[in-house]
């Protein structure tokens, strides 16, 4: 299994990150189809994980300027075959380049474990976000 983690934007890939992200958030997770896509789209960076025999798009992540990660979803078939951390690896290596002092992002629950064994580190309570339970994590870079 070769996977390639391509850099794009939304103008560009608008149409495979919210195929994906509506598979991932809007179908298996329930999140309102109103609150996936928003502003920020536009103007973040996005990260799109291929198969590299299949050429299918298989996961998404985004990062925002602050360095703010999100909308990470990599679909059910692929899970747990290091794609995710792929992505993230990708979206940390790119807020690298921006000199960022830290990354951060709105974890859910059960992927806090996930985030953790990247080197993210919880910080603050546990919120709701979609009607799912999210806590914020920090991962410095650039010291």
């Amino acid at each position: 299994m070769t996977i390639s983690i391509l850099t794009t934007n939304w103008n560009d890939s608008s149409k495979t990150l919210t195929d994906i992200r509506n598979t991932v958030f809007v179908i298996e997770q329930h999140v309102p189809e109103a609150l996936e896509i928003d502003d920020l789209d536009p103007i973040a960076i996005h990260f799109l994980a291929k198969d590299d025999i299949s050429k299918q798009s298989i996961g998404t992540a985004r990062l925002l300027n602050d360095g703010h990660i999100g909308r990470m979803a990599v679909l059910k078939s692929w899970r747990g075959k290091g794609i995710g951390t792929k992505l993230l690896k990708q979206a940390i290596a790119h807020a690298q380049k921006l000199n960022l002092a830290h990354v951060q992002l709105n974890a859910q629950v059960n992927a806090i474990d996930f985030y953790r064994k990247a080197g993210f580190s919880v910080s603050g309570e546990i919120f709701e976000d979609a009607g799912i339970d999210h806590v914020k994590m920090i991962l410095p870079i650039n010291r």
